[in-house]
């Protein structure tokens, strides 16, 4: 009876959700293979006003299984800052299309060109703030490639560009950046700021070695510059998920 309950207000929930969205934008997320998928994009659509063609582009993106494989690997580094919680450990930039070789600045420049696309990848609470944005510490001037503001957690992020594999030095230039952002910019009811660190591939092991004794608020991404394999996401979720219910059983 219990697990009858359970199902009718869950089912419930979702057609409330469902009753403030279009046709077609009902129709769309029906495709989704769980329940959980579904809620997921009911949720999301309803709070961004996603219109059709952005929800649609969101779904290509496999968002779902990108949100939730980041949610599961960065459980632990996501607790150092509240405003990591809103970053992922892995985007999707086909928007930009950009060939597979080139330089730091063509990217910063096609982001900057294409800012409406890429706030609806990185998320809608996000204002741009600034390119090449300087700060000054002593007689030096330094230059944050990206930085935006996120609305809902009240805290600037600071973004890093590199053409290539994560390295354990972008680190501590982040890391400078973020106490130059918290002691020279941030407004003081303002939540410390988090950096996101965006790069063409990285090594599981070296970003957990990095991040292990670094207390900063911040997080490495990759990027790709084509749509994912989404059958390849949901294997790889489906294998996390159960290794994490497996290990919680074993507790």
């Amino acid at each position: 009876m219990k697990q009858f309950y359970e199902t009718y207000n869950e089912n419930e929930k979702l057609a409330t959700l469902s009753r403030e969205l279009t046709w077609s934008h009902n129709l769309q997320i029906m495709s989704c293979k769980t329940d959980e998928e579904r809620e997921f994009y009911l949720t999301l659509s309803v709070k961004t006003r996603y219109s059709f063609r952005e929800l649609k582009r969101q779904m290509d993106s496999a968002l779902f299984e990108r949100t939730m494989l980041s949610d599961i690997t960065n459980k632990l580094i996501t607790e150092r800052g509240e405003g990591l919680t809103a970053l992922r450990d892995s985007y999707v930039l086909e928007f930009l299309d950009l060939p597979e070789k080139h330089k730091e600045k063509d990217l910063r420049k096609a982001i900057v060109g294409n800012l409406k696309d890429f706030i609806l990848e990185f998320g809608k609470d996000f204002t741009f703030a600034g390119e090449e944005y300087r700060v000054q510490v002593g007689n030096r001037d330094f230059f944050i490639d990206l930085l935006f503001y996120n609305r809902e957690l009240h805290c600037l992020v600071a973004i890093e560009l590199k053409i290539g594999e994560f390295e354990p030095e972008h680190l501590g230039k982040m890391e400078f950046y973020l106490e130059a952002l918290d002691r020279d910019i941030k407004k003081p009811d303002e939540n410390p700021s988090v950096g996101l660190i965006l790069c063409t591939k990285k090594d599981t092991a070296v970003v957990e070695y990095a991040l292990s004794r670094s207390l900063s608020p911040a997080l490495i991404a990759d990027y790709k510059l084509r749509l994912p394999d989404k059958q390849i996401l949901e294997n790889k979720l489906r294998e996390l998920t159960e290794l994490a219910e497996n290990s919680v059983a074993e507790e």
